[in-house]
């Protein structure tokens, strides 16, 4: 069972993970390059981490295949996730990930075949309409909605994974190999996004000191520690909790924007309504799910 510790936990790295967003706009190079360094940065520390807590790097043939490929579902999310905004803007990429919850009330039963629970369907729902009253968007961006959502379906596809394979490989060692995993998958795909996508048709693999500095922050903070510590709770936490929770990350972002950015828009209405609906579901979820699992036992 997850202890108030480990919902505070689960809160502060998607608080970490709000701050992405920052980042990734403070960061001049595009976002494949950048994820690229990334991923190998944080592949770098996660090999320290472990020889320093004397971890294992042991896996069998199948369990490593299997990481990397998980891997190569995440580097998808994060390319779908930031390319979403470089090719619309941040409020449709938010829209569309925000999807995430409602991919996940879908998947896990699906993936641990389990019956779908209607009240994480209605939640996931909620905070759907939610983000959609804060971020009002240009439906003529459906390019960047269709990234957005995609990014929220790998997001939800590779949690529900990792938490199947937590149970019998340690959180730090997952991770280790689904950075590998990340990086293989960008650097193979690197070709193809020169021909194609790149700017000018040209690989920016030089970043600045700025950007190199930016790139570790996002590489030690929100991938190492960050996603470690998520891989750790999905022992504890539901995955339809944990994508519930991400919701939340906009939001963080956008507080963290106004005091770094010093923006003086102030928020409409909209964006504390939508705020309240969306923390009223993740405050509800705890206590359905409990009410939920009560009544099930009692009808076995």
């Amino acid at each position: 069972m997850a202890s108030r510790n480990d919902y505070f936990k689960l809160h502060f790295i998607v608080f970490l993970w709000g701050f992405t967003a920052i980042l990734g706009k403070l960061v001049t190079i595009p976002a494949v390059e950048m994820i690229l360094y990334r991923a190998l940065l944080a592949a770098i520390g996660m090999c320290i981490v472990i020889a320093v807590t004397k971890g294992t790097f042991a896996v069998t043939r199948v369990e490593l295949i299997k990481l990397l490929l998980i891997g190569a579902i995440v580097a998808i999310h994060w390319v779908a996730f930031f390319g979403s905004a470089r090719v619309s803007n941040v409020s449709v990429s938010l829209v569309g990930f925000a999807t995430n919850s409602l991919w996940a009330a879908l998947l896990e039963p699906l993936f641990n075949r389990t019956r779908i629970k209607k009240f994480e369907l209605l939640l996931g729902l909620v905070v759907i309409a939610g983000l959609y009253i804060i971020f009002s968007f240009d439906f003529h961006y459906k390019f960047g909605l269709l990234l957005g959502i995609l990014a929220g379906f790998t997001s939800a596809l590779f949690s529900v994974f990792n938490a199947k394979f937590v149970r019998s490989i340690p959180a730090f060692t997952i991770t280790l190999y689904e950075m590998i995993g990340v990086f293989l998958t960008l650097a193979l795909f690197l070709p193809v996004y020169k021909n194609t996508w790149a700017p000018d048709h040209t690989l920016h693999l030089v970043p600045s000191l700025t950007d190199f500095l930016y790139i570790a922050i996002l590489a030690g903070v929100c991938s190492v520690y960050a996603y470690s510590v998520a891989v750790e709770l999905m022992k504890k936490i539901s995955v339809f909790m944990m994508q519930l929770s991400l919701n939340l990350e906009p939001l963080y972002g956008i507080a963290m924007a106004m005091i770094i950015f010093k923006d003086k828009e102030k928020m409409g209405i909209n964006f504390y309504l939508g705020t309240l609906i969306i923390l009223a579901a993740v405050a509800l979820y705890p206590l359905l799910k409990r009410r939920y699992d009560h009544l099930y036992t009692e009808k076995k």
